[in-house]
């Protein structure tokens, strides 16, 4: 495989659909293609730089972890956590991006890439519990996030080809609620601190919605994809 940070985009697409069950970046929806391409670009930067896919995973894993520290003394803290949450994201991203493009993809790799997103999204649930939203509610995030991408996992093991569905469920989404619940929890805070946790606790609801209609999408398309 040819190791050259100048992989072109369409280059790039074809090897990541090939590695993700042949879901093409180009053929999807303008806010999951474009977070791709955003992360293509900054892995292809990186790969420039020498820096190793495990290395911008272990950025992301630390910057992921922070969030909780940072929220607690609030007001414009929260949008300090939220562009943490983006960087972190990104960094996922651009780890298989790296990965891709400098031709070292490994299957460690992909086991190191997955357990820090599980566990940074738990990060940064904890983050929101700390802002004020109910714990039963960031319960109820976490549990769908770890059903979401465990039924994924175990269908793929099942026989499964694919991924099964492409949710409204998937990370790209959920990043987007936790950093638009920090930057409303941040614009709020001046004007009425204690209307920030309703507010939070409002997109966290939305999360929790998008979360269910995701597993239930995702759960049909497994039902089919292993009885055919």
């Amino acid at each position: 495989m040819r190791r050259d940070h100048r992989l072109s985009w369409d280059e790039y697409s074809a090897r990541w659909t090939s590695l993700h069950g042949g879901v093409d970046p180009r053929r999807s929806s303008a806010f999951v293609g474009g977070w791709l391409r955003v992360g293509y670009a900054t892995g292809r930067a990186l790969a420039g730089a020498g820096v190793s896919p495990v290395g911008v995973t272990a950025i992301g894993f630390v910057l992921g972890l922070a969030v909780p520290f940072v929220v607690l003394p609030g007001g414009v803290w929260l949008f300090a956590a939220a562009a943490l949450v983006f960087l972190s994201a990104l960094a996922d991203s651009a780890d298989g991006a790296v990965a891709i493009i400098t031709g070292n993809t490994t299957r460690i790799g992909a086991f190191y890439d997955a357990m820090a997103d599980r566990v940074t999204e738990g990060a940064w649930l904890v983050a929101l519990w700390l802002l004020g939203v109910p714990g039963v509610l960031v319960a109820l995030c976490a549990g769908l996030v770890y059903l979401h991408e465990y039924a994924r996992a175990r269908a793929a093991l099942s026989g499964m080809p694919g991924v099964g569905a492409v949710t409204v469920a998937e990370r790209p989404t959920r990043v987007l609620m936790v950093i638009v619940a920090l930057v409303i929890g941040g614009a709020l805070w001046p004007i009425n601190d204690r209307l920030t946790p309703g507010f939070i606790t409002v997109v966290v609801g939305v999360w929790a919605g998008l979360g269910l209609l995701g597993l239930t999408r995702l759960l049909g398309a497994i039902r089919i994809s292993l009885h055919s």
